[in-house]
């Protein structure tokens, strides 16, 4: 069987029937495959676009999300949004094409070594030196990709092993040596994180990303309920508990609620289940109670110690960390610890400033309206705290962005990505007139693939995080000025989609519904003050 038909093969073997991608000379004899297979290829308008709407894909449907590209600038192109998925530990497969064996290494026409270019940030990387070999590396690549902390895998195929024939055979069970990611905690150390618990005045859990990774929200919540413990979140963390849980105390960071980072500050007793503590989560290792004790559970034991040492460190998976901890842990008396907690919100009351419209009352707006099955998309700047901070997570909502790498224009091929995967469900793309223009032409991959996410756009005519850390540290503005900006509703209404501007508070509401109800794709414009801060 010709390698470019494995190919296909070995996808469906994986249960993958959507691929996100961009054709090239490298990848000829694979598109020709795909062609007459059962596999859905979408036609992103540039590469970085195909990694992020994998992505969003994977977030929202459970499965691996797959992506191909050509060789040299296609391959490049990926590079920012393998990066993206890698430090939000997304899995997923990436295909390139590469130029024939014999001409490796010679700098011919859109050579380029694409497993060294990214090895800082991807979890595995092969290059295909024997077709006989292709069935056996895809399937320790999709391995790679979902078990233990999981995160991207790149295949490099050079064009002539595409049209190899070899037999083909796709193992059952793969064994890699040196790979055994652990995945049930050690029950002696279980047993001390529930003792060190119930010895605690103050305990206090932080949910990172690594639950939703895990699909543990359900045995999250019941922990919770059960313990009586109460919790804060990072930025990858939102979504653990729903915002009504009288035991979700916010978001911690540098943009989170100052009442959550207090509670940071003042736990005795601290349970990491997920979270990589990372700079903008605890904004310094200071933000921690330097005398509390620190329980860190994550499945990757590089994670544990890297900012703050352990008091008892806990390698394993969190869904079934939690699982063997359910049985044992008791109810607490927290109940003046919350109090303590809660005396510190400070409510700020939000009004629309003249002639403009208030973001963060337009995310509530729109809160109160979305379904509880609703996927929203944020992406980087003041918009992304603008709906991580006033968007209500309850059912099962989902909220995606990109957490780790900042990337600027993950929201819309996310929010395409996540609606292929869940045509059935509402999906929001909350955006700045900066990340707009970073990937507005994939306005065209949603037309021709028939989704229909709502697209929120809010415009401040500049760079609007950046303005405001200028802004925060005495400096003067600089750079981030959008002067020019086009006519954004125009723009959407060239590809097709009905748009409005609104620069009214009376015409919020109206607009929010007519675009929700319209079940089309909807493109919404707000008009911001640049004054606006993300706090």
């Amino acid at each position: 069987m010709k390698l470019s038909d494995v190919f296909v093969r070995c996808l469906v073997e994986e249960n993958i029937d959507v691929i996100f991608g961009y054709p090239g000379a490298a990848v000829l004899a694979i598109y020709e495959s795909l062609r007459t297979s059962s596999i859905h290829h979408v036609l992103v308008r540039q590469e970085q676009a195909a990694v992020h709407s994998a992505s969003g894909y994977a977030r929202t449907t459970g499965k691996v999300g797959v992506c191909i590209a050509t060789s040299g600038p296609g391959a490049t192109n990926l590079i920012t949004g393998i990066a993206t998925a890698y430090m939000d530990s997304i899995p997923m497969v990436i295909f390139t094409g590469q130029v024939k064996s014999s001409l490796i290494g010679r700098d011919v026409f859109q050579e380029v070594d694409i497993t060294g270019a990214t090895e800082p940030f991807i979890k595995h990387s092969y290059l295909i030196k024997k077709a006989q070999d292709f069935p056996r590396i895809v399937k320790e690549a999709f391995y790679i990709a979902q078990t233990g902390r999981p995160g991207p895998v790149l295949i490099d195929i050079p064009m002539d092993i595409q049209d190899e024939q070899i037999d083909y055979i796709y193992p059952k069970e793969i064994n890699i040596r040196g790979y055994k990611p652990t995945v049930e905690g050690h029950m002696g150390q279980i047993k001390r994180v529930v003792k060190l618990l119930e010895r605690s005045k103050k305990p206090l859990i932080c949910v990172g990303g690594g639950v939703m990774l895990s699909h543990a929200e359900e045995e999250l919540r019941e922990f919770v309920a059960k313990s009586n413990i109460p919790a804060v979140h990072t930025l990858m963390g939102i979504g653990g508990l729903p915002t009504s849980s009288s035991y979700n105390m916010g978001m911690i960071g540098s943009h989170g609620f100052n009442h959550a980072n207090w509670a940071l500050k003042n736990a005795d007793t601290i349970l990491f289940m997920g979270a990589r503590i990372a700079d903008r989560a605890v904004a310094n290792a200071g933000i921690l109670n330097d005398n509390a004790n620190i329980i860190h559970i994550d499945i990757d034991p590089a994670e544990i110690g890297k900012i703050t040492s352990a008091t008892i460190p806990l390698v394993g998976d969190i869904g079934s960390i939690l699982r063997e901890m359910l049985p044992l842990i008791k109810p607490m008396e927290t109940a003046t610890w919350q109090e303590e907690i809660v005396a510190k919100v400070k409510q700020k009351e939000e009004v629309h400033a003249n002639g403009y419209i208030n973001p963060k009352l337009v995310v509530r707006k729109l809160s109160e309206m979305l379904g509880e099955e609703a996927i929203i998309a944020a992406d980087v700047g003041q918009n992304q705290f603008w709906t991580v901070r006033h968007m209500e997570m309850k059912g099962n909502r989902k909220l995606i962005c990109s957490g780790g790498f900042g990337t600027m224009g993950y929201s819309l091929p996310s929010a395409i990505g996540a609606a292929i995967g869940n045509k059935e469900k509402q999906v929001v793309s909350i955006l700045g007139d900066g990340s707009f223009q970073m990937s507005f032409f994939e306005l065209g991959t949603l037309i021709q693939e028939g989704v229909a996410p709502v697209i929120i756009l809010f415009n401040n005519s500049g760079l609007g995080m950046v303005r405001e850390l200028q802004r925060r540290t005495e400096l003067k503005e600089h750079g981030v000025g959008l002067k020019c900006n086009p006519d954004f509703a125009a723009i959407a209404r060239a590809y097709g989609i009905a748009a409005k501007t609104i620069t009214s508070p009376v015409e919020i509401e109206g607009a929010i519904q007519e675009a929700l109800e319209s079940h089309q794709p909807y493109f919404l414009e707000f008009i911001v003050s640049d004054k606006e801060s993300t706090l």
